[in-house]
């Protein structure tokens, strides 16, 4: 008990640094634009999921200190949108506040799913895609918010697109995902390079599409869940096909 009280210190001190401290920093700078605040707590979401795989050597333990995360941090948040300097120190685009408390819900209620669907149920492939799948949304949503905003031109049609989107953006966002997927699979997965870029260019494109049929900020769910999905099938079926493919070479 007392070490996972100890571990979840810790996450709660890192969302205190990385989702506070630093956001208000970069707001009191005189030409940092809104969208970088924000993108810079969303890559500061995403990567927690390396705590929650460090700290914690068990599913159950990572869930239960996301789930205290939320018991501690949302009402601390409740009662900091009361601050009168909160609409100076954080780029909170909800009408009446509230935009930090909904994405840290979203963003725990998507860690969540996706530990107890890649690392509780998903074998021995399954941490690996549970962190190349949130990776995946971490660095994909945030290129495709900046190059769409930065020099999107040409609008994404199309039946059921979930906001505005547009295909630089998009493109963006598969290419970051794609390669935000194979460093993680050759690193922290340690597979070869073949199967690391094999994940990197199934999920990439998953991640995009996804993410452009995804409504009202449920890519927070949808994504990782997608890419992560994309990442141990294509993980797997590389695993089981090398020893084949070896046997086959020798034989040659």
């Amino acid at each position: 008990m007392r070490a996972f009280l100890l571990a979840s210190a810790g996450l709660t001190g890192y969302y205190l640094l990385a989702l506070l401290v630093v956001p208000m920093s970069l707001r009191a700078w005189r030409g940092v634009p809104d969208e970088l605040v924000r993108k810079t707590q969303h890559v500061g979401y995403g990567a927690s999921i390396w705590l929650l795989l460090t700290l914690f050597d068990a599913w159950y333990l990572a869930i239960a200190a996301s789930a205290l995360l939320v018991v501690i941090a949302y009402p601390a948040l409740l009662a900091l949108e009361r601050w009168p300097g909160y609409a100076r120190a954080f780029p909170d685009r909800a009408p009446g506040r509230g935009e930090l408390r909904r994405s840290l819900l979203w963003v725990q209620a998507s860690f969540a799913l996706n530990i107890v669907l890649f690392w509780g149920l998903g074998g021995p492939v399954g941490r690996i895609a549970l962190a190349a799948g949130v990776m995946a949304w971490t660095l994909g949503d945030a290129f495709a918010a900046l190059i769409g905003r930065a020099i999107g031109r040409h609008a994404a049609n199309g039946r059921f697109l979930a906001g505005d989107k547009t295909a630089e953006g998009t493109t963006a966002m598969a290419l970051a995902a794609g390669t935000a997927v194979a460093l993680t699979v050759g690193t922290y997965g340690g597979t070869d390079l073949g199967s690391a870029l094999a994940a990197g260019v199934v999920a990439g494109p998953v991640a995009a599409a996804v993410e452009l049929y995804s409504p009202h900020g449920t890519d927070t769910l949808t994504v990782p869940a997608a890419a992560g999905s994309a990442v141990w099938l294509t993980v797997t079926i590389a695993t089981r096909l090398e020893p084949v493919l070896a046997r086959i070479v020798a034989g040659a």
